[in-house]
C-alpha cells in the first residue's frame, strides 16, 4: 500500500482532510462511505479560504485520512456548491447517508458547527458531492 507521501506525491492537487471532528465520528462516517451509503458532505464555509482549507473544485481528488493521520480513501469531488443552513434540503441530507431526515441533520449538524467555530441561521455551507476513486483500506 502507498503511503500518505507517495499519494500526494502522484496527487499534487490532492487536499487531504479527516470527516468529523472526533475518532468515533470519523470511523462512523468512513464507514459510510465505503459502504456507498455517503456520497456527499458539507462543512461550514468559513473553514474554506486564505486561511483554511482549499475550496473544493469539481475534478479534483482528495485524500480523506483516518483519525490516525493514515490514507482511507481518495475521492473525487463531482459538484459543489454554497448554501445557507435554511436552503439545505431533504436530498443532500439523504446523499450524506447518516441522517433520517431533515430535521435530524439540522439537530446533528447544528451542534457539530456549535462544537467547531459557531452555528447561525443565516450561515452558509459548502456542499460537495462526491464518489470514491480509491479505497486504500483494501489493499
Amino acid at each position: 500500500m502507498a503511503n500518505l507521501q507517495e499519494i500526494i506525491d502522484a496527487n499534487p492537487e490532492a487536499e487531504t482532510f479527516r470527516f468529523g471532528d472526533s475518532k468515533a465520528l470519523c470511523d462512523k462516517i468512513l464507514g459510510l462511505v465505503r459502504a456507498g451509503k455517503k456520497t456527499a458532505t458539507c462543512e461550514a464555509a468559513r473553514h474554506y479560504g486564505p486561511k483554511g482549507d482549499a475550496w473544493p473544485e469539481v475534478g479534483r481528488r482528495d485524500v480523506a485520512l483516518e483519525w490516525d493521520g493514515e490514507p482511507a480513501v481518495m475521492i473525487e469531488t463531482v459538484a459543489v456548491q454554497t448554501r445557507r443552513w435554511s436552503e439545505m434540503d431533504e436530498a443532500f441530507v439523504k446523499a450524506q447517508g447518516e441522517f433520517r431526515d431533515l430535521a435530524h441533520w439540522q439537530a446533528e449538524y447544528r451542534r457539530y458547527f456549535e462544537r467547531t467555530g459557531g452555528w447561525s441561521a443565516d450561515m452558509k455551507i459548502m456542499c460537495e458531492r462526491f464518489r470514491v476513486v480509491e479505497d486504500y483500506k483494501k489493499k
